[in-house]
Formats: C-alpha cells, sequence, structure tokens
C-alpha cells in the first residue's frame, strides 16, 4: 500500500515555547500542531487531568463524546476514511483502554490512520493490580503499528510526534499511546514541539528500484491479456489520477478489492467490478485466463484469492505495494515494485506502450452479461411483491447520483452495497474489510460525516450489526451529525444464515434475530425515523431520507431468506464462482 500524506490546515502555536505547562497541556498542543480538529472520546479518571486541560481548548478542538469507547475508535477510523487525517480517539485505563482493542485490529488490518490516547494509572501503581489497572500496551501491541506508554511529561512532545508520523506514513495504521496520571499531572519546561519527520528504524518510503519498475513494464508490454486489479493504496497513496492515467495508456481492465471500491469510478469504461467472494462474475474467472496479472496497494486477502494452489497459476503477478511483507507473502511474484505508488506508477506509466486490448476487455463484457442475466437483473429489478437489498441500492443510486458516502457494517447488506453502490469520486467507500466487525457502521458513519461535513453519508447497515452499537444514536442526538441511517431488515443475521443455508443443510442455528422497533428507538433519541414495507413508498422514504436536515433513521424490510450472489465459495477456486 501507499504513503497517506497528511491534509491539514495551518495552526498557531498557543504556548510559546520555555514557558512550564502540565503533561496534558503539552498532549493537547501537540493536536493542535499535528493539525488535529477533531477528537471522539469518553473521559474517566485516569484520563481525568486531559479531559480538564480540554476545558480551555474547546475553541480550538471539537471533543464528540461518544457512547462506548469501541464507538470512539470506529468514529475515528470513519473520519481518517473520509478526510484523509489522522482520527484520534482518547479513552480512559482499564476498561476504557480494552474496549479500544477490536477498533484497534479493524484499523490495523485495513491499514487506517489513528492516534489513541488512553489514561492509565499513576506510575507508582504500575503492576499493583490498581483499581481500574490493565497492561493496554501489552494487550494492544498485535494490533498496533506502534504503541508506548509515558511515566514522565517531558517525554509526550516527541512521543506524540513520533506517533502521528508513524501512524500516517508508510503503510498507514494504528498508534497507541498510554499515559501515567502522574505524567498528564506533572508540570514541565516546554520546549515548543518539532513535528517528526524521520526515525532511524523506520523506513516508511522505500527507495524505487528502476530495474524493478523496468522488468514489469517489459512484462507488461509483451502480454495479450493483461489484468490489473487494485485495493486501498491506491486512496491512501492519493494516487488516483496517476491509477487511472496508467490504466488508460495501457488499456488494461481492472477490478476492485472491496477495500479500493471508490478509488476508480464505477463507470469507468475499464473498470470490470469487483474482486472476491460475493465479487463479480467476469474479474474473478479471468483471474485465471490472465496472462500478467498486476497488483496494485492490494494484499491477496483469502477473500479475493480463494485456494491459493488454484490462484491465477497461468500468470506472470506484477506486485506494487509500499508494505515488504505483502510482497511474496500469500501469491508468489514475479516482479516486485516495492514503493509509493504515487512514485512507482508514473514510472510504470511512462515505459508503457500503448496498446489496444479491446478484444480482451470485450471477453469480461460478455461474462458480466450472463451475470446480469442471471443474478443482477432479478437483485435490481425483482417481479415479486417482497423487496431486495439490491433494488434498494439502485434507487438510492439514482437519487445520490453516485455522489454519496456509503458507509456499511458487516453482512449481506454490506456486500449487496459493496456491489450495486456507484462511486463518482474517492473515500467515498467507508467499511470494515478484513476484520469483518459487526457494529462498525452507526459510529464509523458519524466519524465519516465529521471528516466530510459537506457530503451526504449514508450508513447502511443490517438489523443485527445495528444492534451492537445503536447506543452511538445519542452521539447523533447531542453533537448533530446529519448521518441517513438505512437499515436494510431481513429479520435474520443473514451472511451466517445463508452459510447455514448452502452447507449446512439449512440448520438455521441462532440467526432468526428479534428487533426492536427502530423507529420509535431513533424517536427516543429525538430522531426523526420512518418504516416502509412496500416497494411503492421506497422512492419517497429514500428521498425524506435524504432531504432532511439532520440523522434521519429509514427502516427497509426486505426479503427474510435472500442470498448474495455470485459466490466463491469458501475452499473452492475463484474460477468455480457460483452464480445461484
Amino acid at each position: 500500500m501507499s504513503t497517506l500524506e497528511k491534509t491539514e490546515t495551518k495552526k498557531t502555536q498557543t504556548i510559546a515555547a520555555n514557558t512550564q505547562i502540565s503533561g496534558s497541556q503539552a498532549v493537547l498542543e501537540a493536536l493542535i500542531h499535528e493539525g488535529v480538529d477533531t477528537v471522539f472520546g469518553y473521559p474517566g479518571g485516569a484520563i481525568m487531568p486531559i479531559y480538564d486541560a480540554l476545558y480551555d481548548y474547546n475553541d480550538k478542538i471539537k471533543h464528540i463524546l461518544v457512547r462506548h469507547e469501541q464507538g470512539g475508535i470506529h468514529a475515528a477510523q470513519g473520519f481518517a476514511r473520509t478526510s484523509g487525517r489522522v482520527g484520534v480517539a482518547f479513552a480512559t485505563s482499564g476498561p476504557g483502554a480494552t474496549n479500544l482493542v477490536t477498533g484497534l485490529a479493524d484499523a490495523m488490518i485495513d491499514s487506517n490512520p489513528i492516534v489513541c490516547i488512553t489514561g492509565q494509572v499513576f506510575a507508582s501503581l504500575l503492576g499493583t493490580d490498581a483499581f481500574q489497572e490493565t497492561d493496554v500496551v501489552n494487550i494492544t501491541s498485535p494490533v498496533t503499528k506502534w504503541n508506548y506508554q509515558v511515566t514522565d511529561a517531558t517525554e509526550i512532545p516527541a512521543v506524540l510526534a513520533k506517533a502521528f508520523h508513524i501512524a500516517r506514513t508508510g503503510r498507514p495504521g494504528p498508534v497507541l499511546i498510554d499515559i501515567t496520571k502522574n505524567a498528564q499531572m506533572q508540570l514541565f519546561d516546554y520546549e515548543g514541539y518539532e513535528k517528526c519527520n524521520h526515525i532511524r528504524s523506520y523506513r516508511p518510503a522505500p527507495i524505487v528500484r528502476k530495474e524493478y519498475v523496468e522488468a514489469a513494464a517489459e512484462l507488461i508490454n509483451s502480454a495479450k491479456k493483461p489484468f490489473v486489479i487494485f485495493g486501498q493504496g491506491v486512496i491512501l497513496g492519493k494516487a488516483e489520477q496517476e491509477f487511472k492515467e496508467f490504466l488508460e495508456k495501457g488499456g488494461f481492465p481492472a477490478a476492485t478489492t472491496v477495500m479500493g471500491l471508490s478509488a476508480l469510478e464505477t463507470d469507468h469504461p475499464q473498470h470490470v467490478g469487483m474482486l472476491g467472494m460475493h465479487g463479480n462474475y467476469a474479474p474473478n474467472v479471468m483471474t485465471n485466463e490472465c496472462d500478467v496479472l498486476i497488483a496494485v496497494g492490494m494484499r491477496f486477502d483469502d477473500r479475493v484469492t480463494g485456494r491459493l494452489d488454484k490462484y491465477a497459476k497461468q500468470a506472470k503477478v506484477i506486485h506494487l505495494d509500499i508494505d515488504p511483507a505483502e510482497i511474496d507473502k500469500n501469491v508468489k511474484t514475479t516482479v516486485p515494485v516495492w514503493g509509493d505508488c504515487k512514485e512507482t506508477l508514473p514510472q510504470l506509466t511512462a515505459l508503457l506502450t500503448p496498446t489496444d486490448h479491446s478484444e480482451w476487455l470485450q471477453k469480461f463484457r460478455e461474462l458480466e452479461q450472463e451475470e446480469i442475466k442471471e443474478v443482477i437483473h432479478n437483485e435490481l429489478n425483482p417481479t415479486s411483491d417482497i423487496m431486495t437489498m439490491g433494488e434498494v441500492i439502485r434507487v438510492l443510486n439514482e437519487l445520490t447520483g453516485g455522489n454519496a458516502v456509503i458507509v456499511t457494517d458487516v453482512g449481506q447488506h454490506q456486500m449487496v452495497a459493496c456491489r450495486y453502490a456507484k462511486f463518482n469520486s474517492s473515500k467515498s467507500n467507508v467499511t470494515s474489510g478484513g476484520l469483518g466487525t459487526m457494529g462498525f457502521g452507526l459510529p464509523a458513519a458519524i466519524g465519516a460525516w465529521y471528516g466530510a461535513p459537506e457530503r451526504d453519508v449514508i450508513a447502511i447497515i443490517g438489523d443485527g450489526g445495528f444492534q451492537m452499537t445503536l447506543q452511538e444514536l445519542g452521539t447523533i442526538m447531542q453533537f448533530g451529525a446529519k448521518v441517513k441511517i438505512l437499515i436494510l431488515n431481513n429479520e435474520f443475521l443473514g451472511m451466517v444464515r445463508q452459510w447455514q443455508q448452502l452447507f449446512h443443510d439449512k440448520r438455521y442455528s441462532f440467526v432468526n434475530i428479534t428487533s426492536p422497533d427502530f423507529v420509535a428507538l431513533a424517536k427516543s433519541y429525538y430522531l426523526d425515523g420512518n418504516k416502509i414495507s412496500d416497494r411503492k413508498d421506497l422512492e419517497s422514504a429514500l428521498k425524506t431520507m435524504l432531504a432532511h436536515d439532520g440523522g434521519y433513521l429509514l427502516e427497509v424490510m426486505v426479503g427474510k431468506e435472500n442470498n448474495v450472489f455470485p459466490m466463491v465459495a469458501q475452499g473452492t477456486s475463484v474460477s468455480e464462482i457460483r452464480l445461484k
């Protein structure tokens, strides 16, 4: 994947150098100098000094009080995904810190730049099993790019500078800084804040080796059936334009991973769909037909590859990635191009020979027509009385024109939204890809709105996932995020039910889920809402939701036992993808 460059507004220093300040003030000064203007958090005893100092920074830093620390970190993720900046979350010690772990794991696997600041008990109490003491550093080491415990306030400026540098550079990821209460309260001589641009043992931007770029170009120029697959690295590297120029000069068909959605507009003539277990038919089948497979900013996840021993064995593989750990990890590479794709793509494009691959591209379109006939037409234009998730997304596309930010939770609705939502611009798809975290959708949508308040942000969520973090309706109520919540209710844990139907003889074991009155629940949080179950009401209900000035909840009842197809069953090859 590629480097996430920081976007920030210039802020002036509020405290002069050579002034005595507290560790808590030093934390807030660091945030200001790093361009942070929004923090998601929840106070508690061990982080109280930072919150006390925050009282005097209300005009500079907006703090959003979430209803659960997991909601705070998912909101920080959503903020990072739509803004391209580092998301920041605060939590107290003990259960506050451990409630961040799922979000840290999610951010780690999906390469979200996050800085979490947790309070900790007094240094003198460490290791004594003090009230709300947990060893958060060891707990979070596997799910952070870097973590560190501060016990002395003089360390705070340099440690936070390092934290932001690590979070946003190279392959981005989450960083956690644990600060003991005595360090938050300690006064010290502040020498000003200096941003970190270099760490001796950390090399985020590798030196691009020209010989590998040349070898890749030679392979591509000789290819008869080249195929590009791309992921979120294009977005993280802010290389959307460079990627498009590469594609258009080469004339290649290109398919996206779930995380790569919106890096290339959906309607681009060379965009052939989505890869993966519930991706499109053509790109999955043609992966095992191409002669050169060009992977850009993606990591060959198992949901993309299916059975590795049957994946693209006929093809020469070129892998462009910023993380050397991803090259040859799952798929053996013929030519590795290690580097920032914003740098490597233009070098590769310059060496391309423009070639007409229209006949090869047409083969994708022919398979696409098969999928339209067998799956897509019926999903988007059903003839039964029962609404489908796909038709809801189709009507939503017609009303938004592909300009909205689509945030999804995890399950059938997620796959349907990723398959059918239209995207015209980058940073428009926010989902939990690698970890598959149910409950991600609502808090991530709140953060996404704060990251891009000028855009429509629509949270598409299932009836199961919504009940995992529905308390964050209180955050919308208090702070006014204009998030549109679209619940697609099939009265099941749909994806698990689908697997039980297909692979466990329809033995439905604890997947039928009862839900509360979601509209009444929303109204208890002073949010407007509506529920529909009839197709004739769909368009007007969506129009009302989109036009509403503020948060809004729309529940749409859809078919209970509809399945998401195509599907690459676990343990099978991508070329064995089933249409029904």
